[in-house]
């Protein structure tokens, strides 16, 4: 039997239904006594060991001044929320209020960078 190229392999996986997929999946984890699952199991818990020794898993993200374009914040807010135009006003007509709480660190810097950008000041606790 000639060897089959990758692309080839590929190619042939295109006509394949998904149950018939997973059955080949299972069938080459039985036959190699491999699991498919394996791999990226182990990454999101490094990932998760990363983020607890670096600090805080969740922080709250809190607008402590409006600044001098107060439409573009409020813009902003409502952008981040996903709240109406109205309760996005009385977010920043209320400062200091709390924009988001127990999100994570990585998630509180994106807004805090479109909140600064837009003439707030925010700080994260």
């Amino acid at each position: 039997m000639a060897k089959l190229t990758k692309e080839e392999i590929v190619e042939s996986l295109k006509e394949y239904t998904v149950l018939e997929l997973n059955d080949l999946i299972k069938l080459v984890e039985e036959t190699f006594g491999v699991t498919a699952a394996a791999a990226v199991a182990a990454a999101p818990a490094a990932e998760e060991e990363e983020a607890v020794a670096k600090g805080p898993a969740e922080v709250s993200l809190i607008l402590k001044g409006v600044g001098a374009s107060k439409v573009a914040v409020i813009k902003a807010v409502q952008a981040i929320t996903g709240l109406g135009l109205m309760d996005a006003k009385k977010v920043v007509d209320a400062v200091p209020a709390p924009i988001k709480e127990h999100i994570s660190p990585v998630e509180a810097e994106e807004h805090k960078k479109a909140l600064e950008a837009a003439g707030a000041e925010v700080e994260i606790k």
